[in-house]
């Protein structure tokens, strides 16, 4: 079939563009446009910007907040509601009992009767309002996964802080007795402690040289960490560095000896640095919300106080201290709970045993679990299975099977790693010649990067004996295993604590961080130095050995995979540290000591998942060694390319005669869902009304091409190119009279301004730009590797230089012609770019392409830019594959080459102008050339949503004929390229030369429809733009509510979106203001308008004097200009023309704009 109906799309953020064509391969004359159109889909400002700039998507996250504050009031509500039920049914409550404080001096009352209950009587009544008041506030309870390394670290270590308490010692004194009797392990100090013993030793020294530790110098270091605490005691100490002798543990021995002796004698100056140095990091290890919380649960020990005598102490201190911030452990309240009730119930019988459980347990301490959130985790690609469903009477589809493995996992990590090095390739520096990886190579890097973590490229090619020189890699670097390394991390500092000596070749200093990926040794020395001392401490150490490829259960219970599996998923007990039940776990398991356990549990592994179950993971592991990706998941039985299907294939599998649409959260992001159903419900409508397309061209906008890192660098540079491209084209108007600068331009003078660091010499020639005839036709900007050879406009192919050189270069190279051009030449000319690309004035990217010979050139270009890796493509292509047998990507450089060829450049512009020159919105303008044009004031084509429908007409017949001609534009003149018979007809069948208005020839595309401007004109015309409404006020959505062991659904209309502004308080009055010339129409009511009394009461007098006629007392001749009403009585000053009018109106206050 030679006639074919073709979709083309336009994808965009916000909108999509779409042309209907007829295209007919045999007859390009019977080819034409059916119908365009556009879909907008309005997007909230911050939804468009944050998802531009790669930010996460918080449509509703204010009124989210604000939901959960609300809930969280309810909560507290109820349950002091559900208190007080239950102490009134306990006769603890009477109806006429007061809650509240009343009277003189009443206010801290509550406060003062919670610190009394605690060791004496107090009533019925006074008790319930203590209970109510803990209610209110119930302590912090730690988690392990919601680590936040602002918050700092819990510190559970109230007996440490007890010995050194009662044998008045600092942490460094008492952990330098511990060196010394042998200990390895050293506790953890709470900040309070720490901060005493830096106060101690500053103390003490000052005595020695109080002109140096001045107060100022004091404050300076306070919250310094150890780099920045040296160099504030550089210059004041005269520092210069002492390097430490010995091993690691002689090293640390030594600092805790100087530590311990700063406090009893005087330090030299170096020494007494590193004391410093010493004591601030760890009190910046200490620091933060949970380091407070920490200390105050100290203090409530050593005073042997609850909290509420803790605070009610400071009340009674100062009474307008703050309460609010102070935060204490969960177990802090609920000590206090026991000890009042415990006081309490010895005077009152009703304070029973069953009461207190149900008031503890179930009113006021209680804390639900969170609910699972397993049912978003995706479902493997491969182990699924499609089901139907009746619900509501409608029939529904849904996709069943096993749950995506955590990236965590270490069979996913193994996984993971064999997937790249399957991509690795190395290529030779010199003849380009490209060489896969063989399995040897590949295993020497898989052990290294499953135990250490990341490689770079250059430390790849150190490991198999490559030089970096003559070598380079197709990835900057390798991924590792971060589940091992951070396990590795932990064994290290395990070891290192029980004080044994790492071997010489590790190479690490007592500075140095304890990390395996710093560590100089192979991963094998590694693994057999850790395998070996953790079984001289009694653990387990088969946690070092993991074997992806075991068989059913002895997969999950080998001891690695379970030590992994207990550390992702703990997520905490009651215990003030969280992790009570951990360390015991831990130990009953493999052998690790509680000390040993703390070191592990600081590991908290990321709640990421992948795309793949651990079944088919393990089914496709004994494959994935030696074969790639797609190949190994064909050896398990998997088709990993379910839609590169033969074309028979294609052509015979069943098509949906409508789009299902997205279920609602199926995607992670709200906004690449909306953009895909409004795609969906656009396609299903073209198919309804215009048939059934045989083929969909798509073309997606950058930023859904992009992840969204790269998203926010995009953004980032294309804000700053607007800025200084904006500088640029002021100071062409001023200092170059170009009233109107184009794009090109400001390209020109950006390359002008390249040359600056050669003085303004253009690379070809070497001789100066003459800045006065920059913008003539004496200069060119030059295609670095000639378009006619590589499809490649961007400004790192592009150079300024004379056009005389420029026509004798030809199709050459930049370094072919300068070869031709003589040795010398050349020599100089790669010496000058050299210099240039080390000073920073051209890029990478230049640098290499102003080096690059013609037998380099390589093909992949518009390839490369067609790879739809981003998941919102492979959605898009997934979904429309459903209705069509043919999906086709494209790219906006092809779009963008198309469109001038098949000159619709300007169309939108051209629809425009006798619109916005009837609403006088035009100008006339100078370009460089001299020229008149007329142009729009402030022009973009986005002004004009149609412009997203030319751009589809664009795509609609983009054919892969275009595709792989631009995409092997270096294979036309060669003629030992593999695929130059195929472009050379390609070129025959689809371009064309024309001859410019200069004499000049240009080889273009050929038009796929006669007129095509005009054609596209008309049809633009007639576009009405579709936009999505957003009247939608409520959802249909169905409650479950379990009760009596049964579920009823119920079915509820759910509000969506807010009701009104959250700024909107009510009405108020407002003052407005007007300037009114004296007229016929100021009557009485308008003349008490007036602002000026002065000028009020004159008009007044004179409007009375002409019985209340304002035509009588204002017009004629008795209009103000010829009869002035003057103010005194002398007649020198007179009432003005124009008076200002003052007057209130009622409405509503914005809050954030502070207008009406």
């Amino acid at each position: 079939m030679n006639v074919n109906k073709i979709l083309g799309l336009d994808l965009g953020i916000s909108s999509i563009g779409w042309a209907y064509v007829q295209e007919d391969s045999k007859n390009p004359e019977n080819n034409k446009i059916i119908k365009l159109g556009v879909r907008v889909n309005p997007l909230t400002v911050d939804e468009q910007l944050n998802f531009e700039k790669g930010k996460p998507i918080t449509t509703n996250a204010g009124r989210t907040l604000a939901r959960s504050a609300r809930r969280n009031l309810q909560r507290f509500k109820l349950r002091r509601s559900n208190l007080i039920d239950v102490l009134k049914k306990n006769n603890i409550l009477k109806e006429t009992d007061l809650l509240a404080e009343v009277g003189k001096n009443s206010t801290f009352q509550t406060q003062e009767l919670r610190a009394k209950a605690a060791k004496e009587q107090i009533e019925l009544s006074e008790f319930a309002r203590v209970l109510l008041l803990i209610n209110k506030k119930r302590g912090y309870r730690s988690s392990r996964k919601a680590k936040n390394d602002e918050e700092g670290q819990i510190v559970d270590g109230m007996a440490v802080a007890k010995k050194l308490y009662e044998e008045n010692l600092t942490p460094g004194e008492y952990s330098y007795q511990l060196l010394q009797q042998g200990k390895k392990q050293l506790p953890d100090f709470y900040r309070s402690d720490l901060q005493a013993e830096f106060d101690k030793i500053w103390d003490f020294q000052k005595q020695f040289n109080p002109e140096i530790f001045s107060h100022e110098l004091y404050g300076r270091l306070q919250g310094k960490n150890r780099n920045a605490t040296w160099k504030e005691l550089e210059i004041p100490f005269s520092l210069v560095g002492i390097k430490q002798t010995g091993t690691m543990q002689e090293k640390k021995a030594e600092k805790y000896f100087w530590r311990s002796e700063a406090v009893k004698k005087q330090l030299d100056f170096e020494s007494l640095a590193i004391v410093f140095q010493e004591i601030n990091s760890n009190l910046n290890n200490s620091s933060g919300y949970l380091g407070a919380i920490s200390d105050r649960s100290k203090e409530l020990y050593f005073k042997n106080q609850t909290v509420g005598e803790y605070l009610f102490h400071q009340l009674k201190v100062n009474p307008h201290t703050k309460l609010k911030n102070q935060v204490f452990y969960r177990q802090d309240y609920l000590d206090e709970f026991e000890k009042i009730w415990e006081t309490q119930s010895k005077y009152h019988k009703e304070l029973t045993q069953e009461l207190k459980g149900e008031v503890r347990d179930i009113i006021i301490f209680y804390q639900r679990k969170l609910k699972s959130q397993k049912g978003l985790i995706s479902i493997c690609e491969f182990e699924n299975r499609e089901i139907e469903i009746t619900e509501n009477g409608k029939t529904k589809k849904k996709t069943l099977g096993l749950k995506v493995a955590p990236k965590s996992s270490p069979l996913f990590q193994e996984f993971k790693i064999w997937q790249v090095l399957n991509n690795l390739q190395f290529q030779n520096v010199d003849n380009q010649e490209v060489f896969p990886i063989v399995l040897d190579c590949k295993q020497s890097i898989f052990n290294e990067v499953n135990v250490k973590g990341k490689l770079s490229a250059k430390d790849v090619l150190d490991l198999i004996g490559y030089s970096g020189k003559e070598w380079k890699t197709n990835f900057k670097e390798i991924e590792g295993n971060y589940t091992n390394e951070n396990l590795y991390n932990a064994f290290l500092k395990i070891i290192a604590s029980e004080g044994i000596a790492f071997p010489k070749e590790f190479k690490l200093t007592i500075d140095d961080e304890i990390r395996v990926s710093k560590i100089n040794a192979s991963s094998e020395i590694i693994q057999l130095f850790v395998k070996e001392k953790l079984s001289g401490l009694g653990i387990d150490t088969s946690v070092l050995d993991f074997n992806p490829e075991l068989d059913g259960n002895d997969f999950e219970k080998q001891s690695s995979y379970q030590l992994w599996h207990l550390l992702y998923s703990y997520e905490g007990d009651d215990s003030p540290s969280g992790n009570e039940k951990l360390y015991e776990l831990l130990q009953k398991k493999f052998g690790f000591r509680k000390e040993h356990s703390k070191i592990l549990a600081e590991i908290v592994f990321p709640q990421d998942y992948g795309s793949l179950s651990s079944k088919a993971m393990r089914k496709i592991y004994p494959y994935i060694k030696e074969h790639k990706y797609s190949t190994a998941c064909n050896y398990a039985g998997y088709n990993h390319s379910k839609n590169s299907l033969t074309k028979e294939q294609l052509e015979n599998r069943p098509l949906k005669e409508q789009l299902e649409i997205l279920p609602k959260n199926s995607l992670r992001n709200p906004v690449v869902e909306k953009i895909l159903n409004q795609m969906i419900n656009l396609v299903n409508e073209v198919s309804k009304e215009y048939g059934r397309p045989d083929e969909i061209i798509i073309e997606l906008a950058r930023e859904l091409k992009f992840s969204a890192e790269e998203r926010a660098i995009m953004t980032s540079e294309i804000n700053k190119a607007t800025i200084q491209h904006q500088k640029y084209a002021e100071i062409l108007k001023k200092e170059f009279n170009i009233p109107a600068p184009s794009r090109n331009d400001i390209i020109r003078y950006k390359l002008y301004l390249e040359l600056a660091n050669n003085g303004f010499k253009d690379l070809y020639t070497d001789v100066k730009i003459e800045r006065g005839n920059l913008f003539t036709e004496k200069y060119d900007i030059d295609h670095i590797i000639p378009q006619s050879r590589f499809f490649d406009d961007s400004f790192s192919n592009k150079v300024l230089v004379p056009r005389s050189a420029n026509l004798k270069k030809g199709n050459f190279t930049a370094f072919d012609y300068l070869e031709i051009e003589g040795k010398d030449k050349l020599e100089k000319f790669l010496n000058i770019i050299k210099d240039l690309y080390d000073k920073g004035a051209i890029t990478k990217a230049k640098f290499e392409k102003l080096q690059k010979k013609g037998v380099e050139i390589g093909d992949g270009f518009i390839e490369r830019d067609l790879r739809n890796t981003q998941y919102i493509a492979k959605k898009a292509k997934e979904i429309l594959l459903g209705i069509t047998n043919y999906v086709t990507p494209t790219s906006g450089r092809i779009t963008e080459k198309l469109r001038e060829d098949w000159n619709l450049v300007n169309t939108m512009k051209e629809l425009n102008l006798e619109k916005y020159r009837k609403l006088g919105l035009t100008e006339t303008v100078i370009n460089s050339k001299g020229e008149e044009k007329q142009r729009i004031i402030n022009w973009t084509k986005r002004n004009d949503h149609r412009h997203h429908a030319m751009d589809a007409l664009t795509v609609a017949f983009t054919t892969h004929n275009h595709i792989q001609y631009l995409n092997y534009l270096n294979a036309r003149k060669n003629e030992a390229h593999k695929a130059h018979k195929i472009i050379t007809n390609i070129e025959n069948n689809i371009t064309e030369v024309i001859e410019k208005k200069n004499g000049s020839k240009q080889r273009r595309f050929k038009e796929p429809v006669k007129n095509l401007r005009a054609e596209a004109k008309k049809h633009l015309d007639e576009i009405l733009i579709s936009h999505k409404a957003k009247n939608k006020v409520v959802t249909r959505n169905i409650n479950k509510i379990k009760k009596k062991g049964s579920v009823i659904e119920k079915a509820e209309l759910t509000p969506r979106g807010q009701l009104h502004k959250e700024t909107i308080y009510g009405s108020s009055k407002f003052l407005k203001t007007k300037e009114e010339k004296v007229s016929g129409k100021f009557d009485v009511e308008t003349i008490q308008k007036v602002q000026n009394e002065r000028y009020r009461n004159a008009l007044l007098n004179r409007l009375q004097e002409f019985g209340g006629d304002p035509k009588k007392a204002f017009t004629g001749k008795n209009i103000i200009s010829k009869n002035p009403i003057f103010l005194d009585a002398e007649r020198t000053d007179h009432l003005p023309e124009t008076v200002t009018l003052a007057w209130y109106e009622t409405g509503l206050y914005d809050q954030k704009s502070g207008k009406s």
